[in-house]
């Protein structure tokens, strides 16, 4: 039992996935700054965000400290910073509503998709795709430019965030249909372990 406790806990001691961890705890933060304007603030939290997420990826390889664990946590972080930052910046009015709701339908059927598999299936391996992976980029785009064009009135900033912002958009509905098409194709093939989509 003592060996159990100590392999889990060693799991989460990587250097990996305490950045990603490290992730999680800056989001209250930037939520918080968020919605008091303190945009400054709030751009340099999520460009420290933005870091943590390079570099858990890297060290994960370079360290040789890949985990199971750090294949779930890492999608779900993400997820779950970018998902209540685009909700916050929409109840302030600075991400248009379609935008966010478009996010959250295609996060939703995925993971209904996910569990239906799963139930029916047993298959747990949704490797996310080029298009999930470019659509969490453009996410991420459209929030720091977002938070940007709050500090500076910039031209190019304002292209970044619509350009940024249309990118999400149609990033969202190729890859959540792309999702469903692939999540199709695999009902009938054996099950495997792997990480969440993202």
């Amino acid at each position: 039992m003592a060996d159990i406790a100590n392999t889990r806990s060693n799991l989460i001691r990587t250097a990996p996935n305490l950045l990603t961890l490290l992730r999680i705890c800056l989001m209250p933060f930037l939520v918080a700054s968020t919605l008091e304007a303190h945009y400054a603030l709030s751009f340099g939290l999520f460009v420290a965000a933005g870091l943590t997420d390079a570099l858990d990826g890297t060290l994960a390889r370079l360290l040789k400290q890949r985990s199971m664990l750090g294949q779930y946590l890492d999608p779900v972080a993400d997820k779950l910073l970018l998902s209540t930052l685009f909700l916050v910046l929409t109840y302030m009015g600075l991400i248009p509503a379609r935008v966010t709701v478009l996010v959250f339908g295609r996060d939703l059927g995925i993971l209904v998709v996910s569990a239906i598999l799963y139930a029916a299936v047993g298959r747990r391996d949704f490797s996310p795709s080029i298009f999930g992976k470019a659509n969490t980029a453009a996410q991420v785009g459209a929030v720091a430019a977002v938070l940007l064009h709050q500090l500076t009135s910039a031209r190019w900033v304002a292209d970044v965030r619509m350009v940024a912002l249309g990118a999400t958009m149609v990033l969202t509905v190729v890859s959540g249909l792309h999702y469903a098409w692939v999540a199709a194709r695999r009902v009938g093939v054996p099950a495997a372990n792997g990480p969440g989509a993202r």
